[in-house]
Order: structure tokens, then C-alpha cells, then sequence
């Protein structure tokens, strides 16, 4: 056992080595070589001696310049006969060089010699002498990878394959021929795709074409009839194939070619044939077949549930200006016994969408066409189905086109817009084109009040849509009415009453914002709304321009949503809700709305910085309406630094329109208000200013203080002046005259008579002259003795006897000549010119002493004459010698002077200057020096100024 196994070990490797073949299998005869060089197919036919023997056969394909194996297959021997076939397609076109095939049997692992090869000569031999290219106008599917070979003549050098613009790789077969692979092509176009190899100068060498496509793809087979007389099938084509021309897909149905098969659409095909009809179900077959397959569909049918009606001929009769009678009759008898159904789709201009409209009935034949528009162009078309087993709609008839009458205009919508306290205006929406009813002539406006006339106002149909009027002199409401009218009459004439007082609400106008594009509006319903409501809007700029836009609404809808294409975001709107009444409209509410607000575009205006001690107030008006695009929500303050903006203050109030800014250095600042809705801040506004110190404001105040004394200080001055008197009687009054006691004689004179002789007077120095002021009262001379008063002539009637004794008043004598000095006791000398002079500083050297000692001392004998003791001295009482002094008590204390308190002119009417008596005044008093009064009538010194006292007189002179 072990013995045979090795054995048969050692003849397996030797058979596997090939040391065991058999040498009594012959070879296959080869009896024949087919070839087609369209499809690439090549194909051996040899017999079979061994038929009784389970063998097998190997078959190769070699090149036959080169002997490498193209192909290599073993087949299985066939037992109906004994010459087998084996068929084989080259991936290569056959023409690109010589091929060589060769068969030999096989028993397991035993076989027979080769065959004798059988060649097939290709077209690289010498005996072609130009270039050549492969395969030409093969049609191919697409995806598929087609093999090209370009056959190069003797003397030329290959250059390449190119795919259109392409340089395809290449692998060289034969000494002439080269091969290039097209891998996964796609789809070509109606004319192919151009293939070319070139020399290697590249020089055209040879082209070829490939029509790259699909096979046939029919779908959905579909059989019916039109007139139960013929048969007409209809398929979709599925994917596209892409050939064309003699490489497209024919048709044929129940094997009859459809030759007349017509193309529906790019995606549907046709075929009808003329046929008897036969009762029941029948197969209909569908072939379609191309260059690269065929397919086949089935359809089966009974035809006489099948059937679709051809189009009928239509006719249009018009009835009036709302209706039309449609009229058709069909080609085809048997119809008119058909149950039938028909659609007719009626088109209007501007509206492309049709409006289909049912009529049923048994060979109907006619549609009555209902409410259409006056005056407008249509068009009808109609089809029709069978009512019993509906199949499919007919074929729908050729377009009738036909016009419309005319009608009245329908009533013309329209509002009264009140402008102001007298101005209306008339407003009304334009009729549309299906609201004319015809060509429109134009519009009527008319109003009116009780107890006045119809006044009217004609508008063409143009425009302008609306009419102003003031209503100067009407006292009531009045009625408007508009109409409209065309060719076939006026429209019906609606009225409307409005009251001739403004209208309330205007103060409360509350705020709202639009949604998603709109308004949305609601408010309380109204007891007094019987056929609805109002609402009217109009944009902030429309109200001058007569413009108004509304919405009624019927019942007692208290809601709505105002929707149109002319708001704007941004911008204002007024809405206004009425409520309808038997009367005139009420006014129920207003609002203002934004359908979208925006940041606001314009800038607060007036924008001013003041000054506030270390503090800056800011303060503005607000954005313009215009530029605010939205409810203004407040403001927002900034401080400009160098590199950003400081938020000082949000101001959320947008009725406060100020801010101040505290506890800030002196320095510039500069400012930014914006102004701010809801949707964001708006531009910028800036202002500048720079804080000073208080330098300025203090010389202000000082100012201001000296200003208001300056004027405190005129109006005491005029207040005085104007109480002049008062204040002369209060702060100057009149002094009394003085009196001089009785004089009585001393003792030392004894009973000697005195000498009452005038004393001579002393000599005066003329220091300074100045003219007497004019208005100035002249002294006048007081006499003193009543034998003086014969002398003179002119006694001052209201003088006693005391005073005439005892004093004497002197005029001031001034000489022409400053030298001159006058003399002598009497007063001729004395020049009339000094009566002129009415201030004069003098120097007195000499002067008598008191009038009574002096007198008393010159007028005794010349015996008694007592020398002067040092002259007189103004204001200055003179101190007596002792030797003179009197015993009487009196006498001593009226020895000096004393200035007057008080002077008083005895005779205003004495105008003589001839005595020179009297007592010369001070150089600074205009009043005499007298002997002072007694104690009991001591009085106040006078001022020293005048001025005050020329105020209170009222003379205004120094």
C-alpha cells in the first residue's frame, strides 16, 4: 500500500512537469476563420475527432508579427456535432494588424499539439501605402472604452492620437500600427466625436468619428381613439440616445413601422393607424430599436372606453354688455349622440391665468358665458370629454377672441379731506379699468348746502383725482356727491354729508408702530356707527397736496390691518378713525405710525452752549419731522474726548430738550447731542465752547453796580430838584433879620450931642474885578436916621425906628482902576460901573471898627477922634482897648462884628447907589458884617458853598 502510494506521488509530479503527455491525441483541424470587421468579431470553426472522449479545447489569439498572445480560452466541446465554433469580439479593430489563431485539445491535465494557426491579415502590410485610422463611425454606448489604432505608412513617423483638443496615450502592436483607449466617453453630440492621428511633424495623418449613446428608452405606451375608426398610441422617450440620422431609434406597432410617427414634444412620440375597430380588449406592441439595442412595450385596451374627441369649431355671439353665447359643431357625426362634457376657459386682458367654466350634455354643442366685464377683450377656447368611461379631454378648439358692450361706471369711492378751519378738499379713488365699464369721459363733483345753489366741478378721467374748496359764507353741513360717466350713461351718485366745523382730536394723537410690512389698528366700537367704519391715512407731506388715502369697512368690524404698497419705512402716517352715521361722519380717534421706524436722519437744530459759572447748559430744538423717521425716544449727551465719545446723559424724556453739565475745569469742550428712536441713534449735532474764569463777570457787576448808582444818583438829583422848595424850607430856611439893641449913650460923652455924620470910609486895595453876574440883586442902601431919610428920599416903609438908628448898609464900592482907592466921608465918590461887578476879592486897610463903637469914635469931636487899632479883620470881632470899654454891659458885648445870619433887603425897590454907607462883606460871604445879636436871638451861621442854595432857588448859577 504504501508502495502504491508513492507511486502515484511520483506520476503526478511527472505528469505536472509534462514528462507524462500523451503522444495519441492529434490536433484539432481548424476548418475555417470568419471575420466582421464592423462589430470587431472574429470567428474559428475546426472538427472534433474525439467526440466520444469528455475533452476540452484551448483557443489563442496572437498577433502574427510579433506571436504575443491576445486572448486565450478554453471551450467546452459541443456534442451536437463534431465542428465546433468558438466566436470571439476584439477589443482592437480587426483592420489594425495581422492576427494568428491556433486551437489544441485537453484531457485534464493531458493535451495535444497546437494546430496549424490560421492568420487574418490585417491592413498594416505594405500594401497599403497611407495612413490609416480605426474604427470609423463606430456607434458605442455611453461609459464604454473604445479602442483607436492608427496605421503609419512606411517613410512616415507616428505622432500621436488626439481626442479633440486631447493627446491620448499609445502602445505600439505592430511595426506600423499604434493603439489609443478612449476611457468611459460620454455622450457626443448630433454630429459625433472627431478622432485624429498625426506625424510626428504634426501633420494630419487620418480622422475617424464616434458616435457615443445610449439605446432606445420608450416608456408609458398609451392606446386610444379619436373617432372609433383608427388607433393612435403615445409614449414617452425615456432617456435620450443621443444618435441621430441613420443611427436613430425606429418605431414600429404591432410590427408595422410607424414611418409616420410624429414628435409631440423633445420628451413624447406619436403613431396612429386607421383600423376597424373590434369590440373588447386588444395588445397593442410597441418595438424600438437603434444601433445599440431594441426594447419592446405592450399596451392593452379596450378602445371604445378610450376614446378623446377632436377639437370642435367655435362661434361667438355677444348677448349684452355682461354676457356671450359660445357656438360649436363637431367634424365628426356620431358625436352629436355622444354624452358629452366640455370646458371652456375664458382669458381676460392682464389676467394670463384662464377661468374654466362646466357644461354638460348629449352632443352639446353651445355654452352661455355669464357676468363678464363690460367693455373688455376676451378670448374662448373649448374641449370636451365623454361623460360615460372619461378617458382624457379632447384637443381644445382654436382661440375666439370678442369684445364687450359698454355699461355705466360703477360708484365712485371717495372722502373729504378737512385742511383747515375752511378749506376741504375732495378726494376720490379712480376708477379701475374693470370699474369703467367703458372708455371713461371723466368725473362730476358737486356740493351744496339748504338755502344755497349746487355748485359743480367737471374733472376728466385723467385726473387730478380731487377738489379743493373753501366754504366762506356756508353756516351748515353740506353734501358732496361724486360721479362718473361714459358713453353709456352716468354712474350711479353716491353723497356724503360733511360738517362744516373743523374736526376735534387733533391734540390726542397717540403713537403706534407697523408689523411684518403693515398697520394693525383697533379701537372701541362706537354706539353711533350704523354702516361702519373709516379709516384714512395719509403721509406727512400728502396734506398739502390734497392727497388721501382710505379704507371702509362694513358692519361692526372694529379691527383691521392697513396694508399698502406706498408706505414707506421711515415715515410718518396720520391714520384717522371715523364712525359712518345717518349724518356726517364722526371722528372717533387719530394716531400717528411708523410702518418701520428708523434711525433718525437729521440733527437736533439750534443746538447752543451757555456759560453757567463752572457748569455748561446745554440746550436745542428738536430734529425736524422730516429727518426724524421714527418717535424720538430721548437724546443721548456726549463728551468729545480725543480718541471716543464720553456718554454724559440719556435722556429718555424727548420733551426735555437742555442738560448741563457740572463741576468742569476752564478748559474747551466740545459737545454731541443725538437724537434716538427705537431703531437706533440718529446724526450727530456738536457745539464748542471754552470756560473762562469770573474776570469778566466781575467787571460786569461792577459795571452794572456803577451803572446803578449813576442812575440812583440822577433820579435823587431830579427828585430834589423837583422838590426844591421843600427842601429849602426843611434843610434853608429863612433867617430872621437881625436886631440891633437900642444904642444909649455912655457916660464919658456926657451931654455932648453925637455927631451922626456918615465915617469916612477906609481905604480898600482892588485885588481882582470880575463883571457882575447878570440876575444877581444889587445891594440896596438902608438908612439909618430919619433926617437921612429927607435926604435921600426913599425909606423902606416897613423899617422901625429902632432899626433906622442903629443900622446903616453899605454897597460895596469897586472901582474901575485897581489903584484907585476911594476918599472923603461922602459918596460921590463912589462910580456907578461898580454896581457890575458882583464877586470881588478885596484887601482892606482900614475900616472902621463896629458900627456903633466906630460911629462913636469918629463922630465925637475931633477932640475924642480915637485912633484905629489895627484895622478891621473880616468875620473877626475886634478887641477894644480897655480905655475905651464902656461901663453898659451891652455896649461890651456888641463891641466886635459877626458875620449876619440873615439879610434881607428893606426896600427891594431901591435902586440908588449915591450913599456909600454901609458895611463891606467878607470875601467869601456875600452878606454883611453886623454886630451880633443878643443872646436871646443867637441864630446858625450860613454855609460857606452856595450851590446848594442856588439849587434850592432854583437859579442854577453859582
Amino acid at each position: 500500500m504504501r508502495n502504491f502510494l508513492l507511486w502515484v506521488l511520483f506520476m503526478t509530479l511527472l505528469t505536472r512537469k509534462g514528462y507524462c503527455q500523451s503522444p495519441h491525441y492529434p490536433a484539432p483541424k481548424i476548418v475555417g476563420l470568419g471575420h466582421n470587421f464592423s462589430s470587431q468579431s472574429l470567428t474559428v470553426t475546426w472538427e472534433n475527432d474525439l467526440s466520444s472522449t469528455v475533452h476540452f479545447f484551448d483557443v489563442e489569439v496572437l498577433r502574427t508579427e510579433t506571436k504575443e498572445t491576445v486572448h486565450s480560452e478554453t471551450v467546452a466541446p459541443r456534442t451536437d456535432g463534431t465542428v465546433q465554433e468558438w466566436k470571439w469580439t476584439s477589443p482592437t479593430p480587426l483592420e489594425c494588424t495581422s492576427l494568428s489563431v491556433r486551437i489544441r485539445s485537453r484531457l485534464l491535465q493531458f493535451s495535444s499539439e497546437w494546430s496549424e494557426p490560421w492568420n487574418l491579415t490585417g491592413k498594416d502590410v505594405p500594401e497599403y501605402r497611407r495612413a490609416q485610422l480605426y474604427p470609423q463611425d463606430k456607434v458605442v454606448p455611453v461609459g464604454s472604452n473604445t479602442t483607436f489604432c492608427c496605421i503609419v505608412p512606411d517613410g512616415k513617423k507616428f505622432g500621436g492620437i488626439k481626442d479633440s483638443s486631447v493627446k491620448l496615450p499609445f502602445t505600439r502592436i505592430s511595426r506600423r500600427s499604434y493603439v489609443s483607449v478612449r476611457i468611459n466617453q460620454q455622450a457626443s453630440n448630433s454630429s459625433g466625436t472627431n478622432v485624429i492621428c498625426l506625424y510626428q511633424s504634426r501633420e494630419f495623418a487620418d480622422g475617424a468619428v464616434v458616435f457615443v449613446g445610449n439605446p432606445p428608452d420608450p416608456r408609458n405606451l398609451v392606446c386610444d381613439t379619436r373617432d372609433l375608426q383608427s388607433v393612435e398610441c403615445g409614449w414617452s422617450l425615456g432617456k435620450s440616445t443621443y444618435l441621430y440620422g441613420s443611427r436613430r431609434t425606429f418605431y414600429s406597432l404591432n410590427e408595422r413601422e410607424c414611418e409616420s410617427a410624429n414628435t409631440v414634444s423633445a420628451t413624447e412620440h406619436k403613431c396612429r393607424f386607421n383600423i376597424t375597430l373590434a369590440p373588447g380588449e386588444q395588445n397593442w406592441t410597441l418595438t424600438a430599436r437603434n444601433l445599440l439595442g431594441k426594447v419592446e412595450l405592450m399596451d392593452t385596451v379596450d378602445l371604445s372606453h378610450r376614446v378623446r374627441p377632436r377639437a370642435p369649431e367655435v362661434v361667438v355671439e355677444l348677448l349684452g354688455a355682461w354676457n356671450a353665447s359660445l357656438r360649436w359643431h363637431w367634424g365628426v357625426p356620431w358625436y352629436g349622440k355622444l354624452p358629452l362634457v366640455c370646458q371652456v376657459w375664458i382669458f381676460s386682458d392682464g389676467n394670463p391665468k384662464p377661468t374654466p367654466h362646466i357644461y354638460v350634455g348629449p352632443g352639446l354643442t353651445q355654452a352661455l358665458l355669464r357676468d363678464l366685464r363690460p367693455d373688455s377683450k376676451y378670448a374662448a377656447q373649448v374641449r370636451c370629454a365623454t361623460q360615460q368611461n372619461f378617458w382624457k379631454w379632447g384637443d381644445w378648439s382654436s382661440e375666439i377672441r370678442f369684445r364687450t358692450k359698454e355699461d355705466r361706471p360703477d360708484p365712485v369711492d371717495f372722502w373729504v379731506q378737512m385742511r383747515s378751519e375752511l378749506d376741504r378738499c375732495i378726494v376720490w379713488k379712480p376708477l379701475s379699468k374693470s370699474q369703467r365699464h367703458g372708455q371713461l369721459k371723466g368725473y362730476e363733483v358737486s356740493w351744496s348746502t339748504p338755502g344755497n345753489g349746487v355748485q359743480r366741478n367737471s374733472v376728466p378721467s385723467t385726473g387730478p383725482y380731487h377738489v379743493p374748496i373753501r366754504l366762506e359764507g356756508l353756516s351748515s353741513d353740506y353734501v358732496v356727491t361724486v360721479m362718473a360717466w361714459n358713453n353709456a350713461g352716468d354712474s350711479p351718485a353716491i353723497s356724503m354729508t360733511v360738517p362744516n366745523s373743523p374736526e376735534d382730536g387733533d391734540s390726542a394723537l397717540s403713537e403706534m408702530v407697523g408689523r411684518d410690512g403693515m398697520f394693525h389698528l383697533s379701537w372701541p366700537p362706537s354706539p353711533n356707527s350704523t354702516c361702519g367704519y373709516v379709516v384714512t391715512w395719509y403721509h406727512m407731506s400728502w396734506e398739502q397736496n390734497c392727497s388721501l388715502d382710505w379704507e371702509k369697512l362694513l358692519g361692526d368690524n372694529s379691527s383691521t390691518r392697513i396694508q399698502s404698497e406706498s408706505f414707506i419705512a421711515g415715515e410718518r402716517y396720520t391714520f384717522s378713525v371715523y364712525a359712518c352715521t345717518p349724518g356726517a361722519p364722526l371722528l372717533l380717534e387719530k394716531r400717528l405710525g411708523y410702518v418701520e421706524e428708523q434711525a433718525p436722519t437729521g440733527t437736533v437744530t439750534r443746538l447752543m452752549a451757555d456759560q453757567e459759572d463752572s457748569s455748561v447748559r446745554l440746550s436745542w430744538d428738536p430734529v425736524p419731522l422730516e429727518g426724524q423717521r421714527g418717535f424720538i425716544r430721548g437724546y443721548l449727551i456726549y463728551l468729545y474726548n480725543v480718541t471716543h465719545l464720553q456718554l454724559l446723559e440719556n435722556i429718555t424724556d424727548p420733551s426735555t430738550m437742555s442738560y448741563t453739565a457740572t463741576q468742569l475745569s476752564y478748559a474747551t469742550y466740545k459737545f454731541t447731542v443725538k437724537a434716538y428712536t427705537s431703531a437706533g441713534a440718529g446724526k450727530e449735532a456738536t457745539v464748542s465752547i471754552k470756560l473762562d474764569p469770573f474776570t469778566d463777570l466781575l467787571i460786569m457787576e461792577i459795571l452794572i453796580a456803577a451803572g446803578s448808582m449813576a442812575v440812583l444818583l440822577v433820579l435823587v438829583t431830579a427828585l430834589c430838584y423837583s422838590k426844591r422848595e421843600w427842601m429849602k424850607k426843611t434843610f434853608y430856611p429863612e433867617i430872621p433879620e437881625p436886631r440891633v439893641p437900642e444904642w444909649k449913650p455912655t457916660q464919658a460923652f456926657g451931654t455932648q450931642t453925637l455927631d451922626m455924620t456918615p465915617c469916612a470910609h477906609s481905604s480898600v486895595h482892588i485885588v481882582e474885578n470880575r463883571r457882575r453876574m447878570s440876575g444877581k440883586e444889587e445891594l440896596k442902601v438902608v438908612l439909618e436916621d430919619p433926617e437921612e431919610e429927607e435926604q435921600w428920599g426913599n425909606e423902606p416903609p416897613d423899617m422901625d425906628s429902632d432899626e433906622q438908628s442903629f443900622l446903616r448898609y453899605y454897597n460895596q464900592v469897586v472901582g474901575e482902576d485897581p489903584g484907585l482907592a476911594p476918599t472923603g466921608t461922602g459918596s460921590s465918590g463912589l462910580s456907578s460901573r461898580s454896581t457890575g461887578s458882583a464877586r470881588t476879592e478885596v484887601t482892606y486897610t482900614g475900616i472902621q471898627m463896629s458900627s456903633t463903637s466906630a460911629c462913636s469914635s469918629a463922630c465925637v469931636p475931633a477932640t475924642m477922634e480915637a485912633p484905629l487899632s489895627g484895622g478891621y479883620r473880616p468875620q473877626m470881632a475886634s478887641v477894644p482897648n480897655q480905655a475905651e470899654v464902656s461901663d453898659d454891659p451891652q455896649l461890651d458885648a456888641d463891641t466886635g462884628y459877626q458875620p449876619q445870619c440873615s439879610w434881607k433887603l428893606d426896600s427891594p425897590e431901591e435902586t440908588s447907589l449915591d450913599s456909600s454907607l454901609g458895611s463891606p462883606t467878607s470875601v467869601n460871604s456875600s452878606q454883611f458884617l453886623l454886630p451880633e445879636p443878643s443872646g436871646e436871638e443867637n441864630c446858625s451861621h450860613a454855609p460857606s458853598t452856595t450851590w446848594f442854595r442856588n439849587l434850592l432857588s432854583g437859579s442854577g448859577k453859582p
